[in-house]
């Protein structure tokens, strides 16, 4: 079943909307690629304007920005501590942006959408 980004069925009351068109392609969405901690592997996604997006599906290291030096450095991944998206990320060890990571550097929060951009950046705590 093909997910809708439209508008919902029902207002806010309960009352329902009167159907003034069918669907309509660009309010499609996609199914959230859960970026996991493990080897390295990606998807490629043609999106509207024949694009691409690259999809993560895996990997196990980040590019991690120290403010103190201003320097980016790439670093392996030990751990997700921290998910403000959802609790029950940190267990399965999903990456969303704003995760906090435990890395050979130290602590990091993640500044990219892994899912969407292809690449985990993150800036160290």
């Amino acid at each position: 079943m093909a997910l809708s980004q439209s508008r919902p069925r029902r207002k806010q009351t309960g009352a329902r909307y009167k159907d003034y068109r069918k669907k309509k392609q660009y309010e499609l969405g996609r199914e959230p690629s859960f970026t996991k901690l493990g080897k390295k592997r990606t998807h490629m996604l043609r999106v509207m304007g024949a694009n691409r997006k690259l999809r993560l599906l895996g990997t196990d290291t980040a590019n991690l920005f120290d403010p103190k030096s201003k320097s980016f450095r790439q670093a392996k991944i030990k751990t997700i501590t921290d998910n403000p998206a959802n609790r029950h990320f940190i267990r399965r060890n999903i990456m969303t942006k704003g995760s906090v990571i435990d890395t050979e550097l130290g602590k990091a929060r993640i500044t990219s959408r892994p899912g969407q951009d292809g690449v985990v950046n993150a800036v160290l705590i």
